[in-house]
């Protein structure tokens, strides 16, 4: 058995896919998101970017279910989502009771076809919608 490589590396010890300002999207997916308090509330599941734009416009994270079965998926306007470097993850204000009220879709539903579902979702949180 071989100790795991980190893979290459900056000067400062840092991976190639993470500088001290930008993360590579493969190690965003799940990272762990939590309250302000510290508890865990999920993981980010991935992240929507705007195609024209380039900005990363929600945070969808994964919350609830067992191995996958009753999973629900909670979009955040990035806005809404704050680094912890003590943490190793993002902190939203928020609580797990009024995360159980956000919008959020199960992977059965397509609510993205809808134009008006990320408006709905940044209307939620009360910040104004990222165009």
């Amino acid at each position: 058995m071989s100790d795991a490589h980190p893979g290459p590396t900056h000067e400062r010890g840092l991976p190639i896919n993470e500088t001290e300002r930008l993360i590579a999207s493969d190690k965003v997916e799940g990272t762990g998101v939590y309250d302000r308090q510290g508890r865990s509330l999920g993981t980010v599941y991935n992240f929507m970017v705007d195609k024209v734009t380039g900005k990363v416009a929600y945070a969808v994270m994964s919350f609830g279910g067992f191995l996958g079965i009753g999973e629900r998926y909670h979009p955040f306007p990035w806005k809404k989502l704050e680094y912890d470097t003590r943490m190793g993850g993002y902190v939203v204000d928020m609580t797990k009771e009024e995360l159980e009220h956000a919008p959020s879709y199960t992977a059965a539903e397509t609510p993205w076809q809808n134009p008006e579902y990320g408006r709905s979702v940044y209307e939620y949180y009360r910040i104004p919608f990222y165009m």
